[in-house]
């Protein structure tokens, strides 16, 4: 039985309790059904595509992974293993799909080969067609399907005829259809093509690697295999080359022109009835980016919008730029200390609230995500609601204090909830405001209760998440201290959430006080908390970590003479950056899969904060782990530190653990490493998972004592 394992080897098992939970919602525009995605059991690795019928309240399976291969295993080429692990994606069967306007037709790709599932009637087949398939996207009026096979774009009939290539690639360094390396991981574009709204054309991205290095990642645990090469853009490094075209189904083409040699990263592309094409466009200091409408007859662009900043970076932002039905602009803007939502001329809300992203966009209102700004009353951070946002004002669609999302499609809205007293989340279907129905979720019920005590630390009121030992009483002393961040950008920790904080629970009935703290740096309240790391990771978020530990020990119990930190990616880096620098306050660190040189980290994300390394290579030198003479900015005292990373990761390479130790061992400085073989950044096997948390509460205990 699964409620008889361990919290380790539950969590693992059932992928951090995701399986079983419905995930992937579409609305009906006539307000008919809402289909999703969902595994059968919470460990169920593989989903099935679903519809759920609001008239009668029936659901019913339209993309059964099982049925359609027969049983057979699922095989993946190495383009979706890819594209999963920018995704972040662990499990298996139907993992993507997408639907016509009238959500009455879905296409998507399963072993790499093509299917359509007619939503209403609830049955696939699947279309002959070259693969393996990747992204297939129906047309708007539901008769065609685009995707792509060996680098090139292709269209078929949703009956299969006529199967033909759009656009296929000159070289093997070219694709069309796909988003590159960067887009993916760092722009939040998984995406290449994008329809037209009456189904005649589509703009399709064309990318080139050739200028991009080469890397090559091998296994040394299997010496006969060769390593694998890929393109990865290390900061100073050339990217790929993106440019778009219309290709008409007709067999037209038109190249998309703007200044690319500004303007080199193709952020955004979005293509409604509302307007022509838009495109986001940034400079690649991301100093500068420009709104773009496409003229669809030559290919011309003309600039609707330019921002410029001469200090920070502009970010991106889910769901912007749009169009409204009657031809405004959408967009989220950092304006006067606020993060913003903007309609055409307008700005509809202030310093109350922080924007995160654009959900759903109608003629009457905007549907967003938001947290308590600077200006609000916020006693409990890590909320997010969702809120209606119309010219007449803001309206609260969210109750409870929590994490809550939404897909909106007219009248009826999926609103999906997370709160800190309940494991999961919950979707409640919502017809003009009204609850008509709620979407099953079979995920587990984790074996132990996460309790955070949210509160805020120190003079600048950093966010914090607390957790105490299962049943602690006020006299049972004070207790070793775990630090459990994240702490770098885009990536909140401190979240009004139950399952975001299972893992830090865990550790916390290990017999330690853990703290999660969310420094300068991550998002939350206004843009200057956010922007406040500007050439200076390693002053500022570490800094934010010690104000809290400190701020909250007279009000928590917490043995500051045995404080540890643990951390994944830019967690990782941020637990070596602690003890290396700051062994006074750390005394044992745990660093999963660190950045410790900056200059092998990509372009996009480590130059829009640090900038160019060939032009600020002290930078480069202040807040990297590693520079060119060893360790960098070390204090003198040692302290413990565990390394651990996956010996195929393709986003934060293996060989920043590597100079890591080997930096650490020319200094004498003891360390233990642990390589995972075969295992990439998500580390989602099982017993590698399950293994991992064992391992790390072991090293603390040898290494805090007492």
């Amino acid at each position: 039985m699964t409620g008889q394992l361990s919290f380790p080897r539950q969590y693992a098992r059932t992928q951090r309790y995701t399986l079983g939970a419905p995930r992937a919602f579409t609305v009906a525009p006539d307000g008919s059904r809402v289909v999703f995605l969902r595994s059968r059991s919470g460990t169920d690795r593989s989903h099935v595509l679903w519809v759920l019928d609001l008239d009668d309240g029936r659901e019913y399976p339209a993309g059964d992974p099982a049925a359609l291969l027969g049983g057979a295993e699922e095989e993946l080429s190495p383009e979706e293993r890819a594209r999963r692990e920018r995704a972040r994606e662990g499990s298996a069967g139907i993992v993507g799909y997408a639907v016509d306007g009238a959500a009455e037709l879905a296409a998507f790709a399963l072993s790499g080969r093509l299917f359509v599932a007619e939503l209403q009637g609830g049955s696939a087949v699947e279309l002959p067609v070259p693969g393996p398939v990747a992204d297939p996207r129906p047309s708007p009026d539901g008769r065609h399907v685009a995707y792509v096979a060996d680098g090139a774009l292709r269209v078929v009939e949703a009956d299969g005829g006529q199967d033909r290539p759009l656009a296929e690639p000159e070289s093997a360094d070219v694709t069309w259809g796909l988003a590159e390396f960067i887009a993916a991981e760092e722009m939040d574009r998984s995406r290449g093509f994008w329809w037209s709204p009456d189904g005649t054309a589509l703009l399709a991205a064309r990318v080139d690697e050739s200028p991009v290095r080469r890397w090559w990642i091998a296994d040394p645990a299997r010496p006969a295999e060769a390593p694998a090469e890929i393109a990865y853009p290390a900061a100073g490094t050339p990217n790929a080359e993106v440019s778009l075209a219309l290709l008409g189904l007709d067999g037209s083409r038109r190249d998309v022109t703007w200044d690319r040699a500004r303007f080199p990263y193709l952020a955004r592309v979005h293509w409604s009835a509302g307007g022509p094409p838009l495109l986001l466009v940034q400079a690649r200091d991301q100093r500068t980016q420009t709104v773009l409408e496409v003229n669809t007859a030559t290919g011309a662009t003309r600039a609707l919008l330019t921002e410029e900043d001469p200090v920070n970076w502009l970010d991106l932002f889910p769901g912007v730029p749009a169009w409204t039905p009657d031809g405004r602009l959408v967009r989220i803007a950092d304006t006067d200390g606020a993060r913003a939502l903007v309609v055409g001329e307008r700005v509809l809300t202030g310093p109350e609230l922080f924007v995160h992203a654009v959900l759903d966009v109608a003629e009457e209102s905007v549907l967003v995500s938001a947290s308590a700004g600077a200006a609000a009353d916020d006693p409990e951070p890590g909320a997010a609601h969702v809120w209606r946002i119309g010219e007449g004002g803001a309206e609260r669609l969210s109750e409870r204090h929590g994490r809550h999302s939404a897909v909106r499609s007219g009248a009826v809205t999926v609103l999906v909830s997370a709160v800190p007293d309940r494991p999961g989340s919950e979707a409640v279907v919502l017809r003009d405001g009204k609850p008509v129905a709620t979407v099953a979720s079979f995920a587990e019920t984790p074996v132990l209760s996460a309790r955070p005590r949210f509160t805020r630390s120190g003079d600048r009121g950093i966010p914090c998440a607390v957790l105490l030992p299962t049943g602690y009483q006020e006299g049972d002393g004070p207790l070793p201290v775990l630090m459990d961040p994240y702490g770098g950008p885009h990536g909140p920790r401190v979240v009004a959430a139950h399952n975001a904080h299972l893992t830090s629970q865990w550790f916390a009935d290990q017999g330690f006080a853990v703290i999660v703290a969310d420094g300068r740096g991550t998002p939350h309240t206004s843009p200057a908390w956010e922007k406040a790391i500007r050439d200076d990771f390693a002053g500022v978020t570490l800094d934010d970590q010690v104000a809290a530990l400190h701020g909250l020990a007279g009000r928590f119990p917490l043995d500051l003479g045995r404080v540890a930190v643990r951390g994944w990616s830019y967690g990782g880096y941020l637990a070596a950056l602690a003890v290396l620098r700051r062994p006074d306050v750390f005394h044992a660190g745990i660093a999963g899969a660190p950045v410790t040189d900056w200059r092998l980290y990509d372009t996009h994300y480590t130059e829009r904060y640090l900038g160019l390394p060939e032009e600020r290579p002290e930078v480069y030198e202040r807040n990297s782990l590693v520079g060119e003479r060893g360790l960098s900015g070390a204090a003198p005292e040692h302290r413990p530190l565990m390394v651990i990373h996956g010996l195929a990761d393709d986003n934060v390479v293996v060989a920043h653990a590597l100079r890591l130790s080997s930096a650490l061992l020319a200094d004498g400085r003891p360390h233990e490493v642990l390589p995972l073989s075969g295992v990439t950044h998500m580390t989602p096997q099982e017993r590698v998972a399950e293994n991992l948390l064992l391992l790390q509460v072991d090293f603390l205990r040898r290494s805090l004592g007492g």
